[in-house]
């Protein structure tokens, strides 16, 4: 028997009837009901969610569960439902390409923490599955409140406004809630790729600059006050401003930060120093990438934000699962009270940054050598992968953990190019 996925940052993901097949679903679904009586399900817009939705609730009735399904809906919308449950199962790959299919779980509105994960890995692993006897089989029902629930808890935690907003989906689903609730707050919003599509075909589902020319160019042609960019399941959102200029992660998380912070925050390994230099007063507690990380240590401190560069953004006062829609509409309220987002982001410092990843399917043996070579640079911190701090900056190698690939950030206000460079040649020679 094949070895099962592991959960990695951001629940289990892979190839769909590859890495993550029917059978694996069933089980997954078995592990799961074997410990949690009342379940709720959500999927995302790809092509094989079904699938892996129908073997997943299969595996729960199976084991005796009752399921309810929500559909076709965003992550963080599962995430809030699931506080009605024992457990939510979301069936999405996040911002993977089309081919990849995933299942992410939650409790309580938060993804499940290290030792939750690490149990349900273990009942796969070992096939200790509780079998329900047939007349106590799990029963399905379906529930079409959850998108509901969802919009009205962020229009109760926030104010109207009335900007043009130009709201690219991704053909993902973010299409059934966002251009809806920014239009009940008072905007005025221009949809792109605004219909679920698993094939993804206005753009691949990650909201990365280079996948953002479209919203940046509506964006100028409107004279819209800014945009918003989702990816397949709207649990991340990256913003253009009034100009038409792609924001990037780290700027907006100073952005947030600065607003929402109080006494505490959580941000991962691979956030840029700037946030230190903003942040006075205010514990800044660094974490591994990935969202369920930054939600523990957010829970753990008792924070006021948590945040990640790619676009996660989250807002204990919601959930504690990073949420895009509000986070949308939690800008587009500031905007609206402060002014122009482009002059809002002038007074935010900005260190130069370079991001890149490498194909690399042994990524252990590869992070072994990789690190001894990073070691002779200077003191390394292996939170997660392998830091370097140098006076002049820092460089950072770790592997990915939703695909198979070793992912390089540097930080440096003179030498990001040079240091980038040398950090790529020695992954390249070591893979």
């Amino acid at each position: 028997m094949s070895e099962n996925p592991k959960f990695g940052s951001s629940g289990v993901r892979g190839i769909a009837n590859k890495e993550i097949t029917p059978r694996f679903a069933l089980n997954f679904g078995l592990a799961v009901g074997s410990i949690y009586p009342e379940v709720v399900v959500g999927r995302d817009p790809r092509i094989p969610a079904v699938m892996i939705e129908s073997a997943v609730v299969a595996g729960l009735l199976s084991a005796g569960s009752r399921v309810t399904r929500i559909g076709m809906a965003p992550t963080p919308t599962l995430a809030i439902a699931s506080r009605g449950y024992d457990c939510g199962i979301m069936i999405t790959a996040s911002h993977n390409p089309a081919q990849y299919v995933g299942i992410k779980i939650f409790k309580d509105g938060m993804s499940f923490d290290t030792g939750e994960q690490i149990e349900i890995e273990d009942i796969l692993r070992e096939e200790k599955f509780r079998y329900a006897s047939w007349e106590s089989t799990g029963n399905l029902s379906d529930m079409n409140t959850a998108l509901k629930d969802h919009s009205e808890i962020i229009l109760k935690n926030t104010r109207r406004a009335n900007l043009k907003v130009v709201v690219d989906c991704g053909c993902g689903a973010a299409s059934v809630i966002t251009p809806y609730v920014l239009r009940e707050m008072g905007c005025g919003v221009i949809t792109l790729n605004s219909h679920p599509d698993g094939h993804f075909p206005g753009r691949e589902p990650e909201p990365v600059e280079e996948n953002l020319s479209l919203l940046k160019s509506t964006v100028r042609s409107a004279g819209a006050d800014l945009g918003i960019a989702h990816d397949g399941d709207a649990d991340r959102m990256m913003a253009v401003d009034n100009k038409g200029r792609f924001v990037s992660g780290d700027k907006m998380l100073a952005f947030f930060a600065t607003r929402e912070a109080r006494k505490a925050i959580a941000v991962p390994v691979d956030t840029s120093r700037v946030i230190d230099d903003i942040l006075s007063g205010i514990k800044i507690s660094r974490t591994k990438v990935g969202d369920v990380y930054v939600a523990e240590e957010l829970k753990k401190i008792d924070g006021d934000l948590g945040g990640e560069p790619s676009g996660a953004w989250i807002f204990p006062k919601i959930s504690l699962c990073p949420d895009g829609i509000y986070a949308a509409c939690r800008l587009v309220e500031l905007v609206e009270e402060e002014g122009e987002l482009s002059e809002l982001l002038e007074s935010i410092p900005e260190y130069p940054v370079k991001r890149g990843a490498f194909i690399c399917e042994d990524k252990k043996r590869a992070m072994a050598k990789i690190a001894r070579r990073l070691g002779e640079l200077g003191n390394i911190n292996t939170l997660d992968g392998v830091r370097v701090d140098l006076e002049e900056g820092w460089i950072l190698v770790r592997p990915s953990g939703t695909e198979p690939k070793i992912r390089i950030t540097v930080e440096s206000k003179d030498r990001c190019d040079e240091l980038y460079n040398m950090a790529s040649e020695i992954v390249r020679e070591e893979m």
